[in-house]
């Protein structure tokens, strides 16, 4: 009995001993390169335990408990990564930190895996990866969660959401701050790459992970753009998990859709990863004779051949048949509604055939845990044949030259084209610290070319038909020389009017028939798309400088424009323009939660080619020149969850080109001597709880002309055209997350802006509106069924326009249905 006793005592005091001995952790922390790492941090999870590397990358931790311990890893600029240990083991704890390649990266080619409408980075502000709330600059963003969740199609459904970025008509053209900027142009990003759109359609965005914009002139990243700023789309990325979705979309207008995106990897190392977007639409529309058909398809492939290395390949293909509408025009004289917002002026035979292409290649290769190298190249393709009817921006007039209230004078454009442009870029950034002061240092230089090639053509028909068979502009001094009709007028008065080379358009009797083109006498217009060649080439340096709560960023790039005059001509002359543009920026980490920053940035924008090409325009033209000084608040609450930002901004440019509006120079323009904008920008963004999103945002913009010449002067102090001074938007979802009713949701949402111009000319104004969304949803397991209901009350109301004979009404009450599995 007493052995047995002592056994168990003995046993029992073994398992004691055992219990509380102590045991040690040592290892060292290496990068890729096998160069020792310091000051990184090493816990213990769900333990208080926490020390950190030394200069040789050595680590310790001492008198720990018999168990089994996670250690976790983390340094700025590396990935984190968790190891299991064991305290039997007497082996050290040697690790290999891999670099963070969001941090280092020229382009997005690393998956966004946030879920919510708050995103946390951004490339667009620096060309790295910085906090949001770290970027000197104003940075609005719509992810595609919430693209999701409004069940937008295209930008203009999606900009509405954004401070200071508004609608000017229905192609793919905005306002950003006051200043017009459109898919035309080479002046829009995707994945912070020089692109174009193609003009007159949106494209859809359902390949975007998410659409930004950087306020203020980002000349000194990107070379020229608009003052007001630079919208830049990303496109979704490979992820290294398999996610899949499919979706269905049926409502108003005979509206059809249905999407596909399946990303993962492709093999067991993870080392090829891809992810395919497919979407296709047919529609109608709430304007007569109006449809669209898309099909997009959008490949991505990554290849990580090494830990070093990562090669990304992008493409996006869009082709779009449609017809392009011009916008409603009303009756001279008597207002907006007088005229259904139903009424477009094609015939039944006008066609728009568009198809757009981008291929994007990027290349990022760490040499080391602070130099690494980057690589992208972007080509866009764009291909157009247009057939339309459209309005002649006039009334038609009677044989005294007076204008006819009740006609529109018609046209016909006959065009093919196809512009090309091109990007490359290439930098090093470098990661060094001086003392206490950290610095991240970019050198770079990137070159864009944009070109219309020989081959393009466009043939019009316009004037008036003459007795002796041609047509001519009518002069009401030579009226005997055209050919004449009568025209019943609204009071019933039959008058002589001269007979136009294209049937006017008639407000009082609306017949939108096949047209016999043959009948038509067409003149070459080749002046509007004869060949032109530019191109861009920029030398950058910049610093973001950190020390304790300030952060500094010093930016300046050296920047060269080429137009090529008279391209492919034998008189072609290269003309050279050069710009030195400055960027600095200031933040300071007031307390955990806020942020104030500061910004100091000139712009620089070359007109147009095609217009400084074009000998009807009145040109050639100085370049635009702009600065912009801006400040405010940047603010997280919640934990990080919710977002608030304030900025005040001012805004000055020089020598923006405005249409002259003179009657027989339609391609006449002015260069206005001086315009500023200036206001206030609140955005709110992100998760109030888990189940509860929100996004809202209000701005204040005074855009106005401050200077200009002769004539011009009496422009002065008129808000520039489709700039509200005020707009707003709320949108919020709510989940029910338990219950009889879990997955059960509602959002609802609201936007509004104020009067504008539609012109420099005051008189001609589209009234302010405000409306009312919502939607329910309802999720199951893999699959949710939401419904979208807009503009609840049906208000009439108008998103942009030229002048009252271009006129570009929002869609009535409407509603989409869309059933999406995801597995």
């Amino acid at each position: 009995m007493f052995r047995i006793t002592t056994i168990l005592a003995s046993a029992l005091l073994l398992s004691t001993l055992c219990a509380f001995a102590q045991h040690n952790i040592s290892g060292t922390v290496k990068d890729i390169n096998n160069q020792p790492l310091q000051k990184v941090s090493i816990s213990l999870k769900g333990h208080k335990h926490t020390t950190f590397s030394d200069g040789n990358g050595s680590f310790h931790m001492e008198d720990l408990p018999t168990g089994i311990y996670t250690i976790h890893f983390s340094h700025t600029g590396f990935q984190g990564q968790d190891i299991a240990f064991n305290t039997d083991s007497t082996r050290p704890v040697d690790i290999v930190l891999l670099p963070s390649l969001e941090q280092l990266q020229t382009v997005e080619i690393t998956g966004r895996k946030e879920i919510g409408y708050k995103n946390t980075n951004t490339f667009i502000g620096t060309k790295t990866a910085t906090p949001l709330r770290e970027v000197p600059a104003s940075i609005a963003y719509v992810t595609k969660e919430l693209i999701q969740d409004q069940a937008a199609v295209r930008i203009g459904d999606v900009v509405k959401n954004m401070s200071g970025v508004n609608q000017f008509t229905f192609y793919d053209d905005l306002t950003i701050r006051g200043f017009r900027i459109n898919g035309g142009s080479t002046t829009q990003l995707m994945n912070g790459m020089r692109t174009f759109t193609g003009f007159w359609k949106q494209p859809m965005v359902n390949y975007l992970e998410r659409v930004e914009v950087i306020k203020g002139p980002a000349s000194a990243l990107f070379g020229n753009a608009s003052p007001g700023g630079v919208i830049n789309r990303v496109t979704k990325k490979p992820l290294d998990e398999d996610r899949k979705s499919l979706s269905f979309t049926m409502g108003s207008f005979n509206s059809t859709r249905a999407l596909l995106d399946f990303t993962g990897p492709l093999n067991e190392d993870k080392t090829i990863l891809y992810r395919l977007n497919l979407g296709y639409e047919n529609a109608e529309s709430f304007r007569v004779l109006q449809f669209d058909k898309n099909l997009v398809i959008a490949p991505s492939v990554s290849f990580l051949p090494n830990k070093k290395t990562r090669i990304n390949f992008d493409a996006v293909y869009n082709k779009s048949n449609s017809r392009l509408d011009r916008g409603q025009s009303v009756f001279m004289g008597q207002g907006l509604y007088s005229t259904p917002i139903s009424q477009a002026l094609n015939a039944t035979n006008d066609y728009l055939n568009e198809e757009t292409y981008t291929v994007m290649a990027s290349l990022n290769h760490q040499f080391s845990s602070r130099l690494a190298f980057n690589l992208a190249y972007l080509r866009t393709g764009y291909t157009e044949d247009l057939l339309e009817h459209r309005s002649a921006n006039e009334n038609a007039r009677d044989a005294k030259g007076i204008e006819i209230p009740s006609l529109i004078a018609r046209q016909v454009f006959v065009r093919k084209k196809n512009p090309a442009s091109a990007n490359a870029s290439m930098y090093l950034t470098y990661d060094a610290n001086t003392g206490k002061i950290e610095h991240k240092l970019l050198a770079g230089y990137d070159y864009s070319q944009a070109t219309l090639s020989p081959g393009a053509s466009q043939m019009t028909a316009t004037n008036y038909q003459l007795k002796s068979g041609g047509v001519a502009p009518y002069y009401p001094a030579d009226s005997l020389k055209y050919v004449t009709y009568e025209y019943k007028t609204a009071s019933g008065e039959k008058i002589v009017i001269p007979k136009p080379n294209v049937p006017s358009f008639d407000l009082l009797n609306p017949n939108n028939v096949l047209e016999d083109m043959n009948r038509y006498v067409y003149t070459a217009q080749n002046s509007a798309v004869q060949p032109t060649f530019n191109s861009l080439g920029g030398m950058y340096l910049q610093d973001q400088i950190k020390l304790g709560a300030l952060q500094l960023l010093l930016g300046v790039r050296y920047e060269t424009y080429t137009d090529r005059r008279n391209y492919k001509k034998a008189n072609q002359k290269k003309v050279n323009q050069h710009a030195f543009l400055p960027r600095i920026g200031l933040v300071y980490t007031a307390t955990k939660n806020i942020n104030v920053y500061g910004v100091y940035t000139r712009g620089y924008n070359p007109q147009d080619a095609a217009i400084q090409s074009n000998p009807a325009s009145g040109g050639p033209f100085n370049p635009i020149e702009s600065e912009l000084i801006e400040g405010g608040l940047k603010t997280e609450w919640l934990e990080g969850k919710l977002t608030g930002n304030l900025s005040i901004y001012h805004i000055i440019q020089k020598g923006t080109l405005y249409l002259a509006g003179v009657r027989d120079q339609p391609e006449l323009y002015l260069q206005i001597g001086k315009e500023r904008a200036q206001g206030v920008e609140l955005d709110i963004t992100g998760q109030i709880t888990k189940d509860w999103n929100i996004i809202a945002n209000y701005s204040y913009n005074d855009a106005v002309i401050t200077e200009a010449k002769g004539d011009d002067s009496l422009k002065i102090g008129d808000q520039k055209p489709n700039a509200p001074k005020h707009q707003g938007n709320l949108w919020t979802k709510y989940t029910i997350p338990a219950g009889k009713v879990k997955g059960l949701g509602i959002g609802v949402g609201a936007n509004f802006v104020t009067t504008r111009n539609v012109s420099l000319n005051a008189t001609q104004t589209l009234p302010g509106y405000a409306l009312l969304n919502a939607a329910l949803y309802y999720k199951v397991n893999k699959v949710q069924l939401q419904v979208n209901f807009n503009n609840l009350t049906d208000k009439t109301y108008w998103v942009g326009g030229y002048d009252y004979l271009r006129l570009f009404p929002g869609a009535p009450r409407n509603w989409q249905a869309t059933i999406s599995y995801t597995f």
